[in-house]
């Protein structure tokens, strides 16, 4: 008895956001699609669910206005205040600091020119947005994705599935099917009933990266990355990356660095979105508002060098070297009384004590480093007015300590005093396949494109390195799979 066979237009593999973004695209033209999910239907999606917002470019209430049905003009206009706009310029600049100057920029040019066309067009399918909450929401856009990302892909698949789409589910794609041509034709799977090869004149890759592979991750981010554990699914072993390099596809942008970030002490080995939706996030990202101590009760790190939203994604790796893996966020009362903390914290792994000496004990930090660090810090704040507002710095510093406090720096120094325990949380890695941005086929590394093979999502490399901006992650994968699935169906449908 032969393997099962299945015929597409456009196969697509993974269903996150990216996934999703390319299956939409080859839908409007008129492609048959087939997507490929590696996990059950209850986890399905990848770690888009995990997130809450997309950043994208908007000069004024003229570009949001479509985006969001519930929000008065007023309301809007209020909300602009903070966050009047983001050009295609300023975001341009924001990315290539964060990236230190090393994102493609070829492939950032189609990004920021294209983010306000791809969320008007993610409207255009059902898609909204919803004005982003005050301080109780970490993040430094204005507007978060209605339902977060969890919303964003319940409503992807129920638009999908109601256009025919068929989803293979706990289905693991294991190599790509290529013709004497060397064109990409279909992909080879494991199915619960078997082996089974899935054809299609155009295939997708859009299976994420290799954070969920220890075996990997060791390999290209270097040693104690293996024992990471992850804010993300299990599921992103590394597969598609696997089978696209085994046909030589060009490996692209930063295999050695990824998006880790400060996570509760308590975070799970990896996160389901089900889970997610219903236990909430294991983030913590009040550190621009404390001092990050370690087990020596040493700071380490400027815990306010630039915006949350711009410095979240390399804290993480700044906690994995310490001692332990570890870190303690530190607070006293003053933010409680302002009353800045995320929701989320109400969950928090926490320790609270009257005294600094208490606390240390209480956290087996030890009591004299830590006592001299607090002290000294206190003694280093600068006057000024402190102000936590997520869209801009304040410029209330520290002078004279190593590491610096560049914003945000309140003396710690009245009673209770908490603390908040924080490991490294692994979300994706930077590193992946070398895309054509224009049309996100892969290239293979003889200097040609492959034919019959597009990639999108946390499989096209380049545009990260080292360090990434809040929301960048969707906003590329809606992007860069909209260009996929657009020219996987011309493709296809041409042939």
């Amino acid at each position: 008895m032969g393997d099962e066979v299945f015929h597409y237009d456009v196969l697509v593999v993974g269903s996150g956001n990216a996934a999703c973004s390319a299956a939409h695209a080859a839908l409007d033209r008129k492609a048959r699609v087939g997507i490929l999910e590696k996990a059950s239907k209850r986890d399905r999606g990848g770690n888009s669910a995990l997130t809450g917002h997309m950043r994208f470019v908007f000069n004024g209430i003229e570009d949001v206005r479509p985006l969001v049905r519930n929000a008065s003009d007023g309301e809007l206009r209020a909300l602009l205040e903070r966050l009047p706009h983001r050009t295609e310029a300023e975001l341009w600049d924001e990315i290539m600091r964060v990236t230190n100057n090393q994102s493609d920029q070829d492939m950032l040019q189609v990004h920021v020119t294209e983010s306000l066309n791809t969320v008007h067009w993610l409207a255009g399918k059902g898609h909204d947005w919803t004005p982003a909450g005050g301080f109780k929401t970490p993040s430094d856009n204005i507007l978060t994705m209605n339902g977060g990302g969890y919303g964003l892909q319940q409503r992807n698949f129920a638009i999908l599935e109601k256009a025919g789409v068929l989803f293979h589910y706990e289905t693991s794609a294991t190599e790509l099917i290529q013709d004497q041509q060397g064109r990409v034709v279909g992909v080879r799977a494991l199915t619960p009933a078997g082996f089974a090869n899935f054809y299609g004149k155009s295939v997708v890759l859009a299976c994420g990266s290799f954070e969920s592979n220890p075996e990997m991750r060791a390999r290209y981010l270097g040693p104690g990355w293996d024992l990471v554990r992850l804010r993300g699914v299990p599921f992103n072993t590394g597969d598609g990356l696997r089978m696209a390099l085994d046909i030589g596809a060009m490996p692209h942008g930063s295999w050695s660095t990824c998006h880790a970030s400060p996570q509760d002490l308590n975070l799970p080995p990896f996160t389901i979105p089900i889970s997610y939706s219903t236990r909430g996030s294991y983030a913590r990202y009040m550190y621009p508002y404390s001092i990050m101590v370690n087990a020596r009760g040493e700071r380490f790190v400027d815990e306010a060098e630039d915006l949350r939203g711009r410095t979240y994604a390399k804290m993480g790796r700044s906690i994995l070297a310490q001692p332990g893996g570890i870190a303690f966020q530190i607070l006293d009362a003053k933010p409680r009384k302002m009353d800045i903390y995320p929701s989320n914290y109400d969950k928090a792994t926490t320790a609270k004590a009257d005294t600094l000496e208490n606390l240390a004990e209480e956290l087996d930090i030890n009591v004299a480093g830590f006592v001299k660090t607090v002290r000294e810090f206190n003694a280093a704040v600068q006057p000024g007015h402190f102000d936590p507002d997520r869209h801009k710095l304040d410029g209330k510093r520290t002078a004279g300590i190593t590491p610096p406090k560049s914003n945000y720096a309140l003396p710690i120094d009245e009673p209770p005093f908490e603390a908040f325990p924080v490991r490294c949380g692994m979300t994706f890695t930077f590193g992946g396949l070398k895309i054509d941005p224009k049309s996100a086929q892969v290239q293979h590394v003889a200097g040609r494109p492959i034919p019959g093979l597009y990639a999108a999502g946390e499989m096209a490399g380049g545009l990260w390195v080292g360090n990434y901006a809040s929301g960048s992650g969707m906003m590329a994968g809606a992007t860069f799979g909209r260009i996929a699935g657009t020219h996987a169906a011309i493709a296809a449908l041409q042939s």
